[in-house]
């Protein structure tokens, strides 16, 4: 299985708006379509190993943020951040890219407020918010994507669950044979 750095994740995203559109992405927003590309990526895997990427994702006062990708991007204060342009999609697997795609199809619909407020209703915000170390850990993201998500008939999750399990699962068995 292949894990990404942040800054892959957050271009990809950043890539996929289109401004000219309405389609924006804030710091804040970015910040939630991370997490959401973590938490649907674990739900997959379901293995606390092999997370989506590696920078930690820490329970903030307005949800979910990828510190390294915060302050990487922090410069833009509340303001959209510019698309990334001539992007390489190529450099994902194309069943990670396809999650991407779904994650952003379906939570980028959303705007930086209301993705804020959705991370706040879910228990891995929730619990790590009150801990004194913030980090939402990969076991939490594994248990509340395939506990809540799953069952909801919601999103991404589910599409991926029924047109791709299989394919991830025979294409990390071919990998782990090289």
């Amino acid at each position: 299985m292949t894990t990404y750095n942040t800054s892959q994740i957050a271009d990809f995203m950043l890539a996929k708006s289109s401004p000219e559109l309405g389609d924006i992405i804030s710091n804040l927003k970015l910040q939630k379509l991370l997490y959401y590309a973590a938490g649907v990526m674990a739900a997959i895997r379901q293995d606390v190993n092999q997370p989506r990427f590696t920078d930690r994702i820490e329970a903030w006062t307005h949800g979910p943020v990828v510190p390294a990708q915060y302050h990487r991007f922090s410069q833009f204060g509340s303001g959209p951040i510019p698309p990334v342009e001539g992007f390489n999609f190529d450099q994902f697997r194309p069943i990670d890219l396809q999650v991407l795609d779904d994650v952003y199809g379906f939570y980028g619909q959303y705007s930086a407020w209301k993705l804020r407020n959705m991370t706040h209703e879910e228990a891995p915000w929730l619990a790590s918010f009150e801990q004194a170390d913030k980090t939402i850990s990969l076991r939490q993201l594994i248990d509340f994507f395939v506990e809540e998500r799953w069952s909801r008939e919601f999103g991404p999750v589910v599409k991926v669950d029924r047109l791709m399990r299989k394919t991830i699962q025979d294409e990390e068995a071919k990998e782990s044979f090289c």
